[in-house]
C-alpha cells in the first residue's frame, strides 16, 4: 500500500490517509481481504505520529472499509455495493478538485486562468 502525504496540504494527515485508502479500495487497487500494514508500520513508514495513523484506521473501520482483528491484522472488507463505490469515487473526485481549486486560489490565480488551465489539462487527459 503506497501512501503519499502532502504536509503542506490543509487537509489533515489522517484524512489524507483515509481518502487514499478509500480511493484504492474503490479503484480495486486494494482488494477485499487484502491485509494492510499495522498502524505502527504506517506511522513509521510515513514518519507520522502513531496516533495519527491510528485515527485514520479507526475512521476507516467505522466506515466499514477495513476490519482489525486482534492478533491477526487489518484487512479490507468486502467490496461495497456498486452504488456506494460510485459515490465514494465521486466524493474523492470532488475532494481532489476542491483541493486543487483551493491551492490555485491560495496561489493567487484568477478564475479565468484556472478555467484555461483546467480545460487544457482536461483536453490532454481525455486524449490519453
Amino acid at each position: 500500500m503506497q501512501l503519499r502525504l502532502d504536509f503542506q496540504e490543509r487537509e489533515p494527515i489522517y484524512l489524507q490517509i483515509v481518502e487514499q485508502v478509500k480511493s484504492m479500495v474503490a479503484s480495486g487497487a486494494l482488494k477485499p481481504g487484502s491485509q494492510l500494514p499495522t498502524v505502527r508500520e504506517v506511522a513509521a513508514d510515513l514518519r507520522i505520529n502513531f496516533n495519527t495513523a491510528a485515527r485514520a484506521y479507526r475512521l476507516l473501520h467505522e466506515e466499514g472499509i477495513i476490519s482489525t482483528q486482534q492478533g491477526r491484522g487489518t484487512y479490507v472488507l468486502e467490496a461495497p455495493p456498486p452504488a456506494e463505490a460510485r459515490r465514494t469515487k465521486r466524493e474523492r473526485l470532488q475532494s481532489m478538485i476542491h483541493g486543487w481549486l483551493e491551492e490555485a486560489k491560495r496561489l493567487g490565480f484568477a478564475p479565468d486562468e484556472v478555467e484555461k488551465a483546467w480545460l487544457d489539462g482536461f483536453a490532454r487527459w481525455s486524449k490519453g
